[in-house]
């Protein structure tokens, strides 16, 4: 009996020795605190996802992945990064893609004002490219207008809802 205790006590001192020593020697590690690509400098930032892009083994998930992080950043990219990125999209014979990226640069271009400045100068830069590419803009495709749905009220709308809504009471009414 005394065989059995010494055993189990020398079972359990053993065990918690090991689970206190392997959480004891776990140090945290970091070498990437201050390295945040929002910190780099532009011309950094833009070297980056050139270099990115312009590899020759870039795949199609890697240009997406690329274009994703572009966009997560609230910067508008340069021409150059624009041109980079499109020769990607090219190489990966991805036409869809590079409409939505030329999409979505006009979109963070924000303001009309903005949009008709900034997205007008970057595709003014990089019309070269397009041309080169064979690549369309969402205007030149017509995607700069959204489609709107124009509704005939006589197929769908039923003449005894213009009165449950209240439109029987608008000024210049009719139906």
């Amino acid at each position: 009996m005394a065989s059995l205790t010494r055993a189990v006590a020398r079972l359990a001192t053993t065990t918690g020795r090991q689970a206190v020593r392997s959480i004891a020697t776990t140090t945290p590690v970091s070498g990437h605190g201050d390295d945040v690509m929002e910190k780099w400098p532009a011309d950094k930032f833009d070297n980056h996802f050139i270099n990115y892009l312009s590899r020759p083994e870039i795949d199609g998930w890697e240009v997406r992945k690329a274009l994703t992080e572009l966009h997560d950043y609230d910067v508008i990219p340069d021409p150059k990064v624009v041109e980079a990125g499109l020769r990607a999209c090219r190489r990966v014979n991805d036409f869809a893609l590079a409409v939505r990226f030329l999409e979505a640069i006009k979109i963070k271009c924000g303001s009309q004002k903005n949009r008709d400045a900034i997205y007008g100068y970057i595709v003014k830069q990089v019309d070269p490219v397009l041309k080169e590419l064979g690549i369309d803009t969402p205007e030149q495709l017509g995607y700069g207008e959204p489609e709107f749905f124009v509704p005939q009220p006589e197929y769908w709308w039923e003449k005894k809802w213009y009165k449950d809504y209240g439109f029987d009471k608008q000024p210049n009414f009719q139906y």
